[in-house]
């Protein structure tokens, strides 16, 4: 069966900073159509549409009308964070794919509805855009530690700190009714980054969570996070995360195992971002650069150099970030007829996290995983 026979049919609820650049990467692809785009903004919509080259009258201010159309078999969900429990759902309801950036959902109910959804339709893909599962350095990070470069870890530091962009329409990002809250506007890709590389050793068993208003700008919500995660290998997880970011943008890594260490400093100079020790690199002290091939192979470890293009988490401009290789899984999954390892029901332990965070700098007291649905449904809903 050709490609052009085989090509998806897409809608668009949200085409901002985020959701153009996904529409650019839809639009460049053979096997997709790019079907419906809804946008308050009809002047801004139509613009968006022209400058990829798509036709204006696929603009629509009813989000219904894309989950109508039966030539529509995939729905993405880019709209302001509030949005995003109920459009998701209703797409689900609707018979259509869903790809979703994070947060999931604001609200517990929702979030939790779409995972009662998405299991019950195991033949619909979802996808919730945690963009840094498609970065090299946090892939190969992974295989380390699933190989035991490091050994068994015992600590792990990942952070994010980030002055989001609040200028002009968007500044709703300050609005606690429309952002939810700062975990899940941008905190939580450093909760999956630490999720995903103890994947292999450890599950999350409770969270303590503490939270800071804002220094500088008008937040409605603490956008200053400290989180702890216990995890039931003994290690200990920290997340130290900042939407108000005064330093610009911060994705530090830092793991420390019994047999090496792993640091990634985004603030660094390309070479010197990513430094690592193992037992496998001489007698476990020497730390080899991967990034500078030069130094590599000055100190004589040359075939462990890192390709010059190895992608880093070290950029919060969405532009720069692997939307092709997301949404390229998206559709592959779709055509392939499997799962997506970003399903809601797949990252599960990461939302986990992150309600426990809320839940825990609201109380004061470490929270318990896997939560108790019902008593987090009584506690968010209070």
């Amino acid at each position: 069966m050709s490609a052009a026979s085989m090509r998806l049919g897409v809608g668009l609820l949200g085409a901002g900073w985020m959701g153009e650049a996904l529409l650019a990467r839809f639009v460049e692809r053979d096997d997709v159509e790019v079907r419906g785009l809804c946008q308050r903004n009809s002047d801004t919509a139509r613009a968006t549409l022209k400058a990829h080259g798509l036709d204006d009258s696929l603009w629509t201010a009813d989000a219904q009308q894309i989950l109508d159309d039966p030539s529509i078999g995939a729905v993405v969900v880019c709209t302001p964070n509030a949005l995003h429990g109920a459009q998701a759902i209703a797409a689900l309801e609707a018979g259509k794919h869903v790809f979703c950036e994070k947060p999931a959902a604001t609200r517990f109910d929702e979030w939790f509805r779409q995972i009662e959804l998405a299991t019950a339709r195991p033949d619909q893909v979802t996808f919730v855009d945690y963009i840094l599962a498609f970065d090299a350095m946090e892939r190969r990070l992974r295989a380390m530690v699933d190989s035991g470069s490091f050994g068994t870890i015992k600590q792990i530091q990942v952070n994010y700190r980030h002055p989001v962009n609040i200028a002009g329409d968007k500044a709703w990002k300050l609005r606690a009714d429309v952002i939810g809250d700062a975990v899940g506007m941008g905190i939580i890709h450093a909760l999956w980054a630490m999720l995903h590389a103890m994947e292999s050793q450890a599950r999350p068993v409770a969270v303590f969570a503490h939270s800071a208003p804002a220094r500088s700008r008008p937040f409605e919500v603490d956008p200053i996070w400290t989180i702890q995660v216990r995890f039931d290998n003994g290690a200990t997880g920290i997340c130290l995360g900042d939407i108000d970011s005064g330093v610009g943008y911060d994705a530090y890594h830092h793991l420390s195992g019994t047999d090496g260490a792993f640091v990634f400093d985004s603030l660094a100079e390309r070479e010197r971002q990513i430094r690592y020790r193992s037992h496998e690199v001489g007698d476990g002290t020497h730390w080899v650069w991967p990034l500078d091939a030069a130094r590599c192979a000055s100190e004589g470890v040359g075939e462990r150099a890192w390709d010059a293009g190895t992608d880093t988490p070290s950029s919060g401009d969405v532009w720069k970030h692997q939307t092709a290789a997301a949404v390229a899984h998206f559709v592959e999954c779709i055509h392939d007829q499997r799962p997506s390892p970003l399903s809601f029901e797949a990252t599960r332990s990461v939302a986990e996290v992150g309600w426990a965070a809320l839940w825990s700098a609201a109380t004061g007291r470490e929270i318990e995983l896997p939560l108790d649905v019902e008593s987090a449904r009584a506690f968010f809903a209070g």
